[in-house]
């Protein structure tokens, strides 16, 4: 499945528009991580280190979340 947009030249190529969407759509929680890298066409680390690189935090936590738990469990 896949959608087909047209869009004005931008002057990027598919690819950069791809992980430009996928950022963003990660950045708003509409996507995981997973998807996001998916989408990237990256793998879920390679994905990870480029949102580092843009200051952009790969893991996020719910603040209801019990964080010296979640240390514990993993």
């Amino acid at each position: 499945m896949g959608i087909k947009l047209e869009i004005p030249e931008v002057g990027l190529g598919e690819k950069e528009l791809k992980i430009l969407l996928a950022i963003k759509l990660f950045e708003e929680g509409i996507v995981s991580l997973g998807k996001a890298s998916e989408i990237a066409g990256y793998s879920v680390k390679a994905f990870s280190e480029l949102l580092l690189s843009k200051g952009i935090p790969p893991i996020t936590f719910d603040e209801d979340i019990d964080l010296e738990k979640e240390v514990s469990n993993a």
